[in-house]
């Protein structure tokens, strides 16, 4: 049995007519729903609104952020028009699919202003709009007070509690204040940038995420507040220390990955089988090339899953389903705020050498934020490397619907026995692993794991490994 699933594509927006519209100025509502994010992804919590009911809006420009336990990011707004209804709140979680917001296509409002849309175009095609970081109507505070007064009009104008705009404010150019979005503010904290330092690129000098990203990019250390070395990549995550100290609750992340994270171990029959792998030859390879040993480790699974490859596989109910190329995930820390699968689409057809570096450019920008919602979708099998803290041994929960997880752990040095070819037994130093694969025994049986494991084990092993 061979298939190759795809994602459905999504349904087209439903429009419907607004009531009391003139044949003259026709007029529709398009909803804004709840996108996909991923197949394993059945919900997200509304973190922001970036308009308030009346406002205008362009057609790709951001309405919202969400977050979900794999990644967090911006809805676009299908259509442009006039933001008719907001209906969930900010922290809401709600269903894949259902509707957030509506937008008002086609009234007779859009006449009346079709001068500020054309100033909005214009703006954009100068490179200031599009940033996705504020409505495309708003006009940059000269002052405190008017910086007030949006706030104020944006809660009358019927929008949730939104926070729209970031409560932290900077001198910006004129002396008027500069206000950040969410995503913009998150991404600093986590690296340690001042964003009175980011030049702005958006409208009226407005710093938007390529912003902050490219600052990073170009001040590497110092823009992270001096930490120069990768976390390390693994599977799992604490809390959120100081929501534990104000309220005892998790984060919304955390939240929502023990949700998974339960709701997996509730589906799949887990069962855990491990091997002892002999890293010597890797590690002087990896010495030679200069890369991590997991790149690896991901090529000796590839290897594996091409020879066995019900392993490669989906279980969604009573469906299975086979994969012919192997779409690899690799489970990032991304410290106190969780954690994420990058996915890394085609891995087969990769060497080690280019294994680590998308693993290396993945997890970069799975830290920043940056990842896009294909990155963290369509994954086949996973990876996870808890090993970087020592650990010797570990049992992770599978990433539904796939049917099998690797868990990679700490190289130790420890003394074996080792046999020559005429039988004769000596003790020896040698670098070990332990490999541990949690299984689903609904789609799997233990020989077959233990025989991946094996194989996987051989491709470390074996002479020319590397």
């Amino acid at each position: 049995m061979s298939s190759s699933r795809t994602e459905e594509p999504g349904a087209a927006p439903e429009v419907r007519p607004v009531s009391g519209t003139t044949p003259e100025a026709p007029a529709s509502l398009v909803d804004v729903t709840m996108p996909q994010m991923g197949v394993s992804v059945a919900e997200g919590t509304v973190v922001s609104w970036r308009v308030a009911v009346g406002e205008l809006i362009g057609p790709e420009q951001t309405i919202c952020e969400i977050s979900t336990d794999k990644i967090d990011t911006e809805v676009p707004a299908p259509v442009g028009g006039v933001v008719a209804e907001i209906l969930v709140p900010v922290e809401t979680t709600v269903s894949v699919g259902a509707v957030l917001a509506r937008i008002a296509v086609g009234v007779e409002t859009l006449d009346a202003d079709a001068n500020a849309t054309a100033n909005v175009d214009a703006d954009a095609n100068a490179g200031g709009a599009g940033d996705g970081d504020a409505p495309a109507l708003e006009a940059a505070p000269t002052d405190a007070a008017a910086t007030s007064t949006s706030a104020s009009a944006s809660t009358s104008n019927g929008a949730p509690d939104s926070g729209a705009t970031a409560s932290v404010e900077a001198p910006g150019l004129g002396g008027a204040p500069r206000r950040y979005s969410p995503v913009v503010q998150r991404i600093a904290s986590e690296h340690g940038v001042d964003l009175s330092r980011v030049p702005g690129t958006g409208r009226g000098g407005r710093v938007r995420k390529q912003d902050v990203l490219a600052f990073i990019a170009e001040h590497g250390e110092l823009a992270a507040g001096g930490l120069g070395s990768e976390p390390p990549l693994h599977i799992e995550s604490p809390y959120r220390p100081e929501e534990a100290a104000d309220d005892g609750q998790l984060s919304r992340m955390r939240r929502q990955i023990g949700a998974h994270m339960k709701r997996s171990l509730d589906t799949a029959a887990h069962c855990t089988t491990w091997i002892e792998a002999d890293m010597s030859r890797v590690e002087a390879a990896r010495a030679r090339l200069g890369v991590t040993a997991l790149a690896f480790v991901a090529r000796a699974v590839i290897d594996s899953l091409r020879e066995h490859p019900q392993l490669n596989a989906w279980l969604e109910g009573e469906r299975y389903s086979l994969h012919d190329e192997v779409n690899l995930g690799i489970a990032v820390s991304l410290g106190a705020d969780g954690l994420i699968v990058p996915v890394i689409h085609r891995a087969n057809e990769l060497s080690v050498e280019g294994l680590a570096d998308r693993i290396k450019e993945l997890a970069r920008r799975a830290r920043s934020r940056s990842l896009t919602p294909d990155e963290v979708h369509g994954g086949t099998f996973t990876i996870t490397n808890p090993g970087q803290y020592g650990s010797i041994m570990a049992t992770p929960i599978i990433n539904q619907p796939q049917v099998a997880i690797l868990d990679f752990e700490a190289v130790i040095k420890r003394a074996v026995v080792l046999s020559d070819a005429d039988g004769n037994d000596s003790i020896a130093i040698r670098p070990l692993t332990i490999l541990g694969l949690s299984w689903d025994h609904r789609a799997l049986d233990g020989a077959l794991a233990a025989q991946f494991l094996a194989s996987v084990k051989h491709h470390l092993e074996q002479p020319g490994a590397g």
